[in-house]
């Protein structure tokens, strides 16, 4: 019924553009004790918005769709791996935000038009694919232009000019259905100065027909129409093998902190098996994301948070810290994150030298239209987007 797969491989295509990281100028504490009685950690700063990609997914979970989310379970990471290479005007590096949405899906409260926010802008990357592997599909009524304008209201999409605001919805149906007006929902989203892209699953102009294109151009966005059914093609190459092996190294630097820090190492194992069960070649691509810039944990790894002084050593209690690390000193401590942040930092960049050979063979025997249709529509449009806020690709 619906062409979901690719809609949602485009949706994670834009997903890999942005992830917003906090971050702390406050001094740190160099007392030298070994642990105070009670842990203080340092809130998360924001950073100056205008470098932040906030992309929403709107996917379509009614019957049929499974083949659309298979394709965005496996392209997530394409699409996060062509973003590390995104640049604004003033040579930094882009963060990305991700928010998913499952509409049509007979499953979910028709109080609330068969809509259910499955995550709110997150920076996660993990989360993101957990919540991505979550989805299931039932009939159901898609109301296109009623999970538009929950998307604009439940979501924190921010005032700044700089950000680059996007919506990509993907669906069978015809975009007219529902009680609210789609021209409605759309005028809204671009008084907010948020861009929506659509997506058909099925024929060119039969989503011309059903409206489809006419919600992504009032608000100066690209219509797509994809087969979500199509089998993309996986090439495999002579470094899987060793990147993998790397990625069970680069999981061994992490050191879980706090409340979270052993179901969070636990979900970062948990999303290496679901890539893994889908194909070789996905967990290699997440083994790539994960040895990028985009991959930031700082909120459950004492090495992040440690980087990015959202935490102190010294304020950090006996129940924080993760069995390795009970008896030890503050200074073996720090020694500790140290060593651990230096055998990451040279696995990252093994990983990274190895996805370039990699790539480079994929180029080679690669044939011509393999690659997933929701990844290479979800890529122009977000190029094409992302230059109007002065964004280059290198």
């Amino acid at each position: 019924m619906k062409n979901l797969n690719q809609i949602i491989g485009m949706c994670f295509l834009t997903l890999s553009i942005t992830a917003t990281y906090g971050c702390n100028t406050e001094a740190k504490n160099t007392q030298s004790k070994t642990i105070f009685a009670q842990a203080t950690f340092k809130e998360k700063k924001d950073k100056p918005s205008n470098n932040t990609v906030k992309i929403a997914l709107l996917l379509d979970t009614s019957n049929s769709m499974d083949g659309l989310i298979n394709q965005a379970k496996s392209q997530l990471w394409d699409i996060v791996n062509k973003f590390t290479h995104a640049k604004c005007d003033n040579d930094t590096r882009p963060n990305l935000q991700i928010a998913l949405y499952q509409y049509g899906n007979d499953g979910l409260s028709s109080r609330e038009g068969y809509i259910q926010q499955v995550l709110d802008f997150s920076d996660d990357l993990d989360e993101i694919s957990e919540k991505l592997f979550s989805l299931t599909t039932n009939g159901g009524e898609e109301y296109c232009g009623q999970v538009i304008q929950t998307s604009l209201k439940q979501l924190n999409w921010g005032k700044n000019p700089d950000n680059l605001k996007i919506i990509f919805i993907a669906g069978n149906e015809p975009f007219t259905q529902g009680k609210l007006n789609y021209k409605d929902a759309v005028t809204n989203a671009k008084e907010k100065d948020v861009i929506v892209n659509t997506i058909f699953c099925g024929n060119y102009q039969q989503g011309i027909n059903t409206a489809w294109k006419n919600g992504a151009i009032m608000t100066g966005g690209k219509y797509m129409a994809i087969d979500h059914n199509r089998h993309v093609v996986h090439i495999d190459t002579p470094y899987d093998d060793v990147i993998i092996k790397l990625n069970s190294k680069l999981n061994r630097t992490y050191i879980g902190y706090g409340r979270m820090g052993a179901s969070k190492m636990e979900m970062q194992a948990a999303q290496d098996n679901n890539a893994m069960k889908m194909k070789e070649a996905i967990a290699v691509k997440r083994a790539v994301s994960k040895s990028s810039r985009l991959y930031k944990n700082s909120s459950w790894d004492l090495v992040d948070a440690v980087e990015n002084e959202e935490v102190v050593v010294s304020e950090l209690t006996i129940e924080d810290l993760p069995s390795e690390l009970k008896d030890k000193s503050e200074q073996e401590i720090d020694i500790y994150i140290k060593e651990k942040k230096s055998e990451r930092q040279h696995i990252q960049k093994e990983i990274q030298e190895l996805n370039a050979k990699r790539e480079a063979f994929i180029a080679k025997n690669q044939k011509e239209g393999s690659t997933g249709e929701l990844e290479n529509a979800m890529l122009e449009a977000i190029k094409k987007q992302a230059e109007k806020k002065n964004y280059t690709w290198d």
